[in-house]
């Protein structure tokens, strides 16, 4: 054009937007700028090992000589990642959505629940960004069973097996749960707003 070239300094936060990924990330970064984006929520979940009881942890049967005593499958996994999902979202707990009283909810799914949860938080504008868990138990062996229940999980939810952290540990032979009396899940939920 026969015009002088100038030089500028850049600036990291504009970036080009090619793919789908580069649009989403520019999505999270303009509502984290506006306040109106992530919200952070935590769940937790206990329930004592019993005999004659299947045991459910992410939707999946594990072998084990004993089950969770529950209204529902007790699924502590489950729970705890829907009380996190629900938190984040600013809504009341799993008791208040499927009271354990109420005989609908007898031996439920809990992965069902999970994808009832899932619905309530897409009708109100938010989107699972990931979910990180910890499982506490002294026995069964969970490493084998891992990735059935994140495939379990995110199908139920809606989102993909690795949005999905899930870890096993003890609890070193300390109180309950190191005692073998019970099992215990604990989960925290990221979600972004997308209305």
């Amino acid at each position: 054009m026969g015009e002088p070239v100038a030089v500028v300094l850049g600036d990291p936060a504009n970036i080009k937007i090619t793919t789908e990924a580069d649009l989403e990330l520019a999505r999270l970064r303009v509502a984290d700028e506006t306040g109106l984006g992530l919200r952070v929520g935590t769940g937790s979940d206990l329930h004592r090992l019993v005999p004659d009881r299947a045991l459910v942890l992410g939707g999946v049967r594990v072998p084990h000589s004993r089950g969770l005593a529950g209204h529902s499958d007790a699924d502590v996994l489950t729970h705890a990642i829907m009380d996190a999902l629900l938190g984040a979202a600013g809504k009341r707990d799993i008791g208040h959505h499927f009271p354990p009283g109420d005989p609908a909810f007898r031996d439920a799914d809990s992965t069902g629940l999970a994808a009832a949860v899932a619905g309530m938080l897409r009708a109100a504008g938010w989107s699972i960004v990931n979910v990180d868990t910890v499982v506490l138990a002294e026995a069964p062996h969970l490493a084998p069973y891992i990735e059935a229940m994140r495939a379990r999980l995110a199908k139920a939810m809606g989102i993909e097996p690795d949005q999905i952290g899930i870890k096993a540990s003890t609890a070193e032979g300390m109180g309950p749960v190191g005692r073998g009396e019970g099992i215990e899940a604990r989960a925290v939920a990221l979600l972004r707003k997308v209305e």
